[in-house]
Order: structure tokens, then C-alpha cells, then sequence
């Protein structure tokens, strides 16, 4: 067999190192690059035992120079609790880092691979969703640096194809759940299961009619790695999640039934732009990868939950994992400041020099010499 050199930008979040894990087991040299924002190095840290295994501090806002094969791009916050914490660089991240990975694949003539997400259909009036429905989002509201920018990185990606004939695969990701998820990000799995094991009340926000669709995420890593080695012409979208629709009172029921808690449920004013339902029509995966979801939600949960239950069984190393995220956070935000101030300078001096120094960072594809201004 012969062995792949892979990138997997944001390899350290939740499903990067999935991703990650997978792709070694298949015998390739994996280079996960992150910093380390949302994602975790204890979600990689036995995969350092790998000699093929190399992981990298790196923002995908900043060009990567390595020599690879395939990339996976999945670098971006993607709760709301994290990429509404900073908008401007979540919309920066989905933007610039989309150009910075496709320039590396232009280089390198490398096949791309890019995590789109349900979030471009917005509040869909079309049930359940198809890839050809152009969606309903609010292009001023507060998940429109998230919506928005994943739809124009997908525009990117489709335009880099047509002028420069890349090998392109783009998925759209529908929510996903499982063991690396981050305790702290908010979304509903996670929280429902943290709140369950601690006896507290489940928060449900609206009044719970609210419908999602959750994939477990070896169904999720398995449609990635079907979908990168599907034939050529198949370039996506594909949307990649579980058909079979809950509402969200729901899932908090049968959460509180898997763990016996005694949890009560709480309801609390709805968020702004929250889809009222979420459901893939996965038609066109099933037919052109023979891919559908295997594992069923009480399956998935009672894995997921046995994950939380060893992070919070052990205070000291729930505390440890929390302090290291919060160093790492405060790291990736002191790096990109660092960087956004080195562009904005350089931006200046592009400004004066005109319209051949903007021609060159268009050949370079990086807008790293273009003004940045925040």
C-alpha cells in the first residue's frame, strides 16, 4: 500500500482527531495543524506514540507550506458558544483559511477535502434538506459569521475547481455527537449529558418542539473518508448526517433515561436564527457512496455518556482538561492577535504600493499581503 501524506487542519477538535486516528490505522502519515482554539491536544495525545503522526501549532488564517498528498479541511469553531465568541475571526477562519488550504492544494496538486456544515441551509423552509435547496439565512444575524462564512468558503472551493481544475470533495456536515466532543461548547448532546450526570436541570431552549438529526461520529468519519476516496467527478456537496429526526425534548428524555437522572428540565427563551428543524436527505450518499448512518442514538449516547463519565468521575482530571483547554484558548487568541497585527502592518504597505503587489498575492492565493483590518 502505498502511503499517503495527509493534513488534517483542525486535528485536534473533535472530529479532526477522529480523523486523525482513522487515517493512521489505514497506514497513512497524518500532520494535524491547529491551534488549539477549540480543539485539544488530549484529544491527540496517544497519537504521538505514532512515529507517522506529527502535530503542528498552526492558525489556518496564515499560509502552510508542507508538501502533502490530501487535506482535510476542518478547521473552524462550530458551536455557537465558540464562533460567536469572536465573529470577525470565525468568519476570517472559514474565508482565509479556505483560500490558505486551497492555495496548498493548488501547489501541491494535492485532493482537497472540506467540512461544510448544515448551517449553510440556515432556518430551511424545505424539509428535509436536499444538496440542491440554496437555504434561508439571515445574512445580519448572529450565526451569520458562521452560516455565511461556510457558505462562501463552499463558493471558493467550486470556483478554485472550475479555474484551476483541483480535485475538490465537499461534505455537509450534519450535527454530530460522541467521545472529544468539547465540555464546554455548548451544544445540545453535550450539554443535556454533562447537566444529566451533575443532577442539575437540562436546559431546553424554546419549547422544545425543535427537531435535530444526530450522527455518531464513526458514521460521520466513515461518509469523510468514502466521500475524499470517491471517484473525481463526484465533488459535492453530499450532505453526511443521520436522517432520523428528534425533537430536542426528546433527546433530553432519553438522555435522563440512559443515565437514571433525576435531572428536571428547564425551558428558557430560544436563540436568535435557531433552525426550527434540521433533517438531511442523504439520497444522493447512499447512492453514490453506499453510505448511511449505522449506529443508532441510544448507541451513540450510551458511548458518549461513558466518555463524559470518566472526564467528570475524576475532578482532578476534569479541572486538569479544562485548564489546559483554557491555556491553549488563551494561547490561540494571543497568536492570532500577534498575526493580525504583523497583517494589518503589511496591509499598509500594500496599500501604497498599489495594484501589482495585490496582483502577487493573488498568485500566491493568500490574502496574507492584503490589508486585514479589523
Amino acid at each position: 500500500m502505498t502511503r499517503k501524506r495527509i493534513l488534517v487542519t483542525g486535528g485536534a477538535g473533535f472530529l479532526g482527531s477522529h480523523l486523525c486516528e482513522r487515517l493512521l490505522a489505514q497506514g497513512n502519515e497524518v500532520i494535524s495543524a491547529d491551534n488549539y482554539f477549540t480543539g485539544s491536544k488530549e484529544n491527540i495525545v496517544k497519537l504521538t506514540r505514532n512515529p507517522y503522526f506529527e502535530a503542528i501549532r498552526h492558525d489556518v488564517n496564515i499560509p502552510l507550506y508542507l508538501e502533502v498528498d490530501e487535506i482535510y479541511n476542518l478547521a473552524c469553531p462550530a458551536s455557537p458558544v465558540h464562533y460567536q465568541y469572536d465573529p470577525i475571526q470565525t468568519t476570517k477562519t472559514c474565508v482565509l483559511g479556505a483560500i490558505n488550504m486551497l492555495g496548498l492544494a493548488k501547489r501541491t496538486s494535492a485532493k482537497i477535502f472540506h467540512a461544510s456544515t448544515s448551517e449553510v441551509y440556515g432556518d430551511p423552509d424545505v424539509h428535509p434538506q436536499k444538496e440542491a435547496y440554496w437555504g434561508n439565512v439571515n445574512p445580519q444575524g448572529e450565526r451569520a459569521c458562521y452560516d455565511e462564512g461556510k457558505r462562501c468558503a463552499e463558493s471558493l472551493f467550486f470556483d478554485y475547481t472550475r479555474q484551476h481544475d483541483l480535485v475538490i470533495k465537499v461534505a455537509r456536515i450534519f450535527n454530530t455527537y460522541g467521545p472529544h466532543m468539547h465540555p464546554e461548547d455548548g451544544r445540545v448532546v453535550s450539554n443535556f449529558v454533562i447537566q444529566a450526570l451533575t443532577g442539575e436541570p437540562i436546559t431546553v431552549y424554546g419549547d422544545g418542539l425543535q427537531t435535530r438529526s444526530f450522527c455518531y461520529v464513526d458514521d460521520i468519519i466513515d461518509g469523510f473518508l468514502l466521500l475524499m476516496n470517491s471517484k473525481d467527478d463526484l465533488q459535492g456537496p453530499v450532505n453526511l448526517g443521520n436522517p432520523v429526526e428528534f425533537t430536542v425534548i426528546e433527546l433530553a428524555q432519553i438522555v435522563i433515561d440512559l443515565i437514571g437522572s433525576k435531572s428536571s428540565i428547564i425551558f428558557k427563551p430560544l436563540p436568535s436564527d435557531d433552525p426550527r428543524r434540521r433533517q438531511p436527505d442523504i439520497t444522493l450518499a447512499k447512492t453514490k457512496l453506499g453510505w448511511q448512518p449505522e449506529v443508532t442514538l441510544e448507541e451513540g449516547l450510551i458511548k458518549t455518556i461513558s466518555y463524559f463519565e470518566k472526564l467528570l468521575g475524576s475532578p482532578s482530571r476534569q479541572e486538569k482538561y479544562i485548564e489546559i483547554v483554557k491555556r491553549e484558548r488563551r494561547q490561540s487568541v494571543q497568536d492570532r492577535r500577534i498575526a493580525n497585527t504583523g497583517a494589518s502592518a503589511n496591509g499598509s504597505r500594500d496599500r501604497r504600493s498599489g495594484t501589482s503587489d495585490r496582483r502577487a498575492a493573488s498568485d500566491n492565493d493568500s490574502l496574507q499581503t492584503v490589508a486585514v483590518a479589523d
